[in-house]
């Protein structure tokens, strides 16, 4: 691309990043002047935000080079991610997925030595983002806010707490996809490059990642234990019309199939419309299906895509010129104003990387994945299912950063000097 339109491209991404920044302000000037609160409400919708940008460049694009080069550039990004996510938060939303779900917490948290609401608490910050290594990331994601929404994530709740709450599940979620090679996009990008296979995340990572997310689990447990409602989760098995045996059979196995076939769309999306028709079909056993919230979360990281395509000019260098320590601080502050899947991606390009400095870039975005709402592909699907627990009904993303620090910098530690 002409340097004019990578220029622009850094640009309006620049412009994107403020604008996440300034979501909440959106909604409350929807309160002040409800005569345009339409496009107010829409420009204050987080995950509306990376798509409108890309739109605009995509068509700043087509003014200068031309309509041809504008599509050819928009169809040769990957949109693969997008589509995953989108998928699987439809799925892993559903009641029969998350009944069964919450239904063995549940039955866990009865059996642990603290009371039942703090137990099923802890094991939504602690063990359902663990899981995110078997079933990825975003299912993680889904199932966990689904689940703590009615727990922590609620008005009455201070919205300094909600926000370390949210800070910690966004780090535990990003870090706890790590003891697998397939779950954690930032993994997924390297994986195959650099020949790591299950095993060496697990005995590189995974062990010091699950030990953060027990302590930063905890650490929010304890502070939010005056707040934690009574009851089960989403999806708690004394809720009436229990799903059958067999249609959860049938749900898992779509589910799985879907997890399985996570890098081919054709197969994921074929398996998603079946999905659909047994929904249908059986939707006295279903909630409703959380469609919009997925494809708000979609069209956000079809526009990161997008956008961050156009960013490798300025970010290759950086990674490329730092020595692993400051690679894995680079990598962090990085990860904040840009996709760690995307980050840890351009280091995959650079021919000649030390296997130190390897270990350093991915330690350094994971550890950061919960910085802010594009830090970690997952984290637009939790802002999408819990802002409604918050102030204005939207997350501030300078409120979300510093809600963040605690839980970072106990990933970070635990991945730099263990």
């Amino acid at each position: 691309m002409p340097p004019l339109i990578e220029s622009i491209a850094a640009l309006l991404f620049a412009i994107a990043l403020l604008h996440t920044f300034a979501a909440k302000q959106f909604e409350r000037l929807a309160h002040r002047f409800p005569k345009h609160s339409g496009i107010f409400h829409f420009l204050g919708e987080v995950e509306v935000v990376f798509g409108l940008w890309a739109v605009v460049l995509v068509a700043v694009m087509a003014a200068v080079v031309g309509g041809a080069e504008a599509v050819d550039y928009a169809e040769s990004r990957n949109y693969t991610e997008p589509l995953f996510v989108f998928v699987v938060m439809v799925m892993a939303a559903s009641r029969p997925i998350v009944q069964t779900i919450g239904g063995l917490l549940g039955w866990t948290a009865r059996r642990l030595p603290v009371r039942t609401p703090l137990a099923l608490a802890w094991l939504g910050l602690a063990v359902v983002p663990l899981l995110g290594s078997l079933i990825t990331e975003p299912a993680a994601m889904t199932i966990a806010a689904l689940m703590l929404a009615r727990q922590l994530f609620r008005k009455d709740v201070p919205e300094g707490v909600k926000y370390l709450a949210l800070g910690v599940l966004f780090v535990n979620v990003s870090i706890g996809g790590t003891l697998t090679s397939y779950a954690a996009p930032p993994v997924l990008m390297v994986a195959a490059t650099w020949g790591w296979d299950s095993w060496f995340m697990l005995t590189h990572f995974g062990w010091k990642s699950a030990l953060a997310v027990v302590v930063n689990a905890t650490l929010a447990t304890f502070v939010l234990r005056k707040h934690v409602a009574g009851g089960g989760p989403a999806g708690d098995p004394t809720e009436p019309r229990r799903v059958p045996l067999a249609l959860v059979a049938v749900h898992v196995a779509l589910l799985a199939a879907v997890i399985a076939s996570a890098h081919h769309p054709v197969i994921f999306m074929g398996l998603f419309l079946l999905f659909l028709g047994i929904a249908q079909a059986y939707r006295q056993h279903q909630n409703r299906l959380i469609l919009k919230e997925a494809l708000l979360v979609g069209f956000f990281l079809a526009g990161l895509v997008v956008l961050g395509g156009m960013q490798q000019w300025w970010l290759r260098p950086i990674v490329e010129g730092l020595e692993p320590l400051v690679l894995f601080f680079g990598a962090l502050g990085l990860t904040a104003i840009t996709d760690n899947a995307a980050l840890t991606y351009l280091g995959s390009l650079i021919e000649v990387i030390s296997d130190p400095a390897k270990y350093m870039l991915v330690a350094g975005a994971v550890a950061g994945g919960g910085l802010t709402v594009i830090a970690n592909a997952p984290n637009p699907a939790g802002v999408s299912l819990l802002k409604t627990g918050f102030q204005d009904d939207t997350v501030s993303v300078g409120a979300l950063l510093l809600g963040a620090l605690v839980p970072t910098a106990v990933a970070a530690a635990a991945l730099l000097i263990l």
